[in-house]
Parts: C-alpha cells; sequence; structure tokens
C-alpha cells in the first residue's frame, strides 16, 4: 500500500546511526517522510504538536533512556489509540516481544532490521492505520464525538469553511449550512455537533423533503395515542428526541409554508405541543438547518417565509463544491477504496495515477457522492487490482460532454450482467436495486 506523500513516520530511538539507518529505509525504499525523536518525552511532545495527524506511524526503540519503549508504549495507546506502533529492538527476547504485542503493537522486530521484512511490517501498519481511520468515519456513533479533523479536507479544501464551523461550534446559536447536493452537508453538521458543548447528547438528523406532508408535525412534534388514525401509542418527535442535543433539519427548503408557521413557532417559544396533546412541551435544541436552494429566491416568490429564514440563518456557512476542492479528490478516492475494503474483506484497490488525474479535471455536478458512487461502481465491475481510468468515470463522452442518462444507465447494466456471467440476481445486487427494476430496465 503506497502512501501518501505527506504521511510521516516518527522515528524514536536512542541511538542516532540506529536512527539514520530507519530513516533511509523510509525514505529511499518506502518514500515516506520521517521524523526523529532520542526518548519518548520528545516523541510525544512531537505528537502533540502534529495537529493535522501527518505523522501515521511510530517505530519505537525500547531501550531508551529519560523515557523507555514501554513506558512510551503505554503513553501512546492511551493517547493515540488507533496509531500504529511498530516496537525495535537489539535484543532477541520472546518475553520483551509478547509484552509489547500484549500492549497494542503493532509488530515486533530485532536490530538489524532486514529492508524487506521492515517493507513489509511497514506497509500493513499503514494499511491498518488508514482502514481503521475510514471505520471510524463511517461509524461516528461508535463511542466518540465526530470531529472537524474527520473531515476529509479539512486541511486543504475546507479549511476556510472549518475555521467559520469551529466558532458556530462554541455558540447554541442556529447555524444554515448552505451547499449543492452531495457536498458533505451532514457530516459538517455532525461535526458542528462533535465539537460542541452538546456533544454527549443526541444528535437528531431529519430529512425534511422526506416526510409527508400530512406527518410533518407528528414527526417533528411528536403525538398522543389516539391523536389520529393509525396513532396507536405515544410518539416523542425528532425535537423531543434531540432534547439537551442537536436535531439537524437537511432541505429545511423542502418544508410547506404550514410546516415553517409551526416550526417558527418552536423557534420563537422553545417548546414543542404534539399533536393531541393540547399542551406545550419545553424542549432545548440547537437547531442546524441546510439546504441545496437559493432560501432568498424563495422568499421573494413567496416559497419560503422571512421571518423563519431570519431564525435559522444566523450563522451562515457555505460548503463548497467538489470541483472548488479538487486538491481533496485523491484523499476522497483512497478514503473509498479503504471503506470497500474494510466493508467487504476483498483484497486493496487502487486507481492508476492518470485516473487520479481524470477524476480531478471532471466537473462533478454530483459532487462526493456522485464520486462515492463512481469508485463504488468501478470497483464492482472491475476484476483488476489496478483501476484504470475507463473504470473511473463512464458518464463523459469523447467530446467531454455528459452522456444521455439512458446510455449510462445501459452500459452499467449491461457491465454489470456481463461481470456476474449474465446473473441477473447478483447483477442487480451489486448495483443495489430490485430484481424487478432490473427487468425492468432491461426492457426498456
Amino acid at each position: 500500500m503506497s502512501a501518501a506523500s505527506a504521511d510521516t513516520v516518527l522515528i524514536v530511538d536512542d541511538d542516532r546511526s540506529d536512527r539514520r539507518l530507519v530513516t533511509g529505509m523510509m525514505r529511499n525504499v518506502l518514500g515516506l517522510e520521517t521524523q526523529e525523536a532520542n526518548n519518548g518525552q520528545d516523541a510525544l511532545g512531537i505528537l502533540a504538536n502534529d495537529p493535522k495527524g501527518r505523522i501515521k506511524l511510530v517505530m519505537l526503540d525500547l531501550a531508551m533512556p529519560v523515557m523507555g519503549g514501554f513506558e512510551t508504549l503505554k503513553a501512546l495507546r492511551q493517547n493515540y489509540k488507533r496509531l500504529p506502533v511498530i516496537v525495535l529492538t537489539a535484543t532477541q527476547s520472546l518475553e520483551s516481544a509478547v509484552q509489547a504485542i500484549k500492549m497494542g503493537a503493532h509488530d515486533f522486530m530485532t536490530k538489524p532490521l532486514a529492508a524487506e521484512r521492515v517493507g513489509i511490517s511497514v506497509r500493513n501498519a499503514l494499511k491498518m492505520n488508514l482502514l481503521s481511520q475510514e471505520i471510524a468515519r463511517l461509524k461516528p456513533h461508535s463511542g466518540r464525538p465526530f470531529l472537524f479533523t474527520d473531515l476529509i479536507g479539512h486541511a486543504n479544501g475546507l479549511a476556510d469553511v472549518i475555521a467559520m464551523a469551529r466558532k458556530a461550534a462554541q455558540t447554541n446559536m442556529p447555524v444554515l449550512i448552505h451547499g449543492e447536493t452531495g457536498t458533505g452537508k451532514d457530516m459538517l453538521a455532525r461535526a458542528i455537533h462533535g465539537e460542541s458543548s452538546r456533544h454527549a447528547r443526541p444528535f437528531i438528523p431529519v430529512n425534511c423533503g422526506a416526510i409527508p406532508e400530512k406527518l410533518v408535525e407528528s414527526t417533528l412534534f411528536g403525538h398522543v395515542k389516539g391523536a389520529f388514525t393509525g396513532a396507536i401509542s405515544n410518539a416523542a418527535g425528532k425535537f423531543k428526541e434531540a432534547d439537551g442535543g442537536t436535531i439537524f433539519l437537511d432541505e429545511i427548503g423542502e418544508l410547506s409554508l404550514e410546516a415553517q408557521v409551526k416550526l417558527l413557532r418552536v423557534l420563537q417559544q422553545g417548546e414543542v405541543e404534539p399533536v393531541g396533546a393540547g399542551r406545550p412541551v419545553p424542549v432545548d435544541v440547537r437547531i442546524i438547518s441546510a439546504t441545496h436552494r437559493d432560501l432568498q429566491d424563495d422568499i421573494s416568490t413567496g416559497r419560503f417565509r422571512q421571518d423563519l429564514f431570519y431564525r435559522l440563518n444566523v450563522i451562515p456557512v457555505t460548503l463548497p463544491p467538489l470541483r472548488e476542492r479538487c486538491g481533496d479528490i485523491a484523499q476522497l478516492v483512497r478514503h473509498f477504496l479503504a471503506l470497500y475494503t474494510a466493508q467487504t474483506g476483498q483484497t486493496e484497490r487502487k486507481l492508476q495515477p492518470e485516473a487520479i488525474e481524470k477524476l480531478q479535471q471532471y466537473p462533478w455536478p454530483g459532487n462526493i457522492r456522485e464520486l462515492e458512487n463512481v469508485i463504488g461502481r468501478a470497483l464492482t465491475l472491475s476484476d483488476h487490482e489496478i483501476l484504470d481510468p475507463e473504470h473511473s468515470i463512464s458518464t463523459i463522452n469523447a467530446q467531454g460532454h455528459f452522456k444521455p442518462l439512458k446510455e449510462i444507465e445501459h452500459e452499467i447494466i449491461m457491465k454489470a450482467l456481463t461481470h456476474h456471467q449474465r446473473n441477473v440476481t447478483q447483477a442487480a445486487k451489486a448495483l443495489g436495486i430490485a430484481k424487478s427494476t432490473f427487468y425492468a430496465r432491461l426492457s426498456e
């Protein structure tokens, strides 16, 4: 697994000649950047001053003054749980090796080091580090808050956005996130909540565009048993579920005017009235909303209430489209490839450098969501370990224009059918559609 050029290995050893030897292996053989420390205390100081998380691996000698290897390893496991550590020692003590592995070391090697053995161990450690990071991203509820540093591009294409969002996280004021479909508005909202004082309380996402009109009030504010046909029990509602935490109202511009009036009342009074309850219930909720629409235009056409807009738009944040942050595409691709590997247990897959370049030149009208779908499709339809540009983008014709949707759909369906040896059930499953839908597409 090749590491990104920014990836750095921290070499911790009190023997300067040994540090230089390992540095040479890392740089000349594996193409990795390095930093050096001559004891554990210095190493922890270097890590504390690495806010962008460029250090992806620690090579740790056991016999050191000031702060020894085992003491350092213990501190690393407490403070940097996902950072892999390869332990180095001049002795071939089986007891030391067993103790290091039990304490959480990724591997154990004795000096003098063999370059081939080091290369295998380092590549495996870096791969495990990447997979653990992507799994953590995939599971935002895995026991820790979702942070701005979990957002891909937080140090590059999203730096200005994150600076504003950090300020928003320190308040309880409403935030309105604007951005095209697929730019990651939900993940930014989750990070604002994760870095706020409410991070230990619920984060409740609601897709306003997906709620049937007749159920908006019940979904958001709850209902009591018997309030309407089908209300067979009490329901708390999304606002009450988010009490003490954050509610994320995605696609807020899709709410009807009637629903907007009811939402405005909640914002003004800090309480909800469940359908059929007859009395209000207080709620303490931080509101983050998001939209891909131009709400100012909707206000001028009477589709969105101006007073509600002012209530929601206290701290506006705009997410840039992917075409304006193409420098993040390579990292996003690595993220999706690692996720696929972690989810399926299949062999690691890569894209050729020219494929990355082609992805960076593509305008991405569907943004990150489209990129994820493209990578998933390429992985599904290719049997090769290295994916070529043909598997990356199938939406652009030879003239650089979009292909008609029917043409793209036809190509994908036929490739899936061929790939799965004309097994319709497997092809439909690979594309994430029902078999009946697959047959319907074929007949068209």
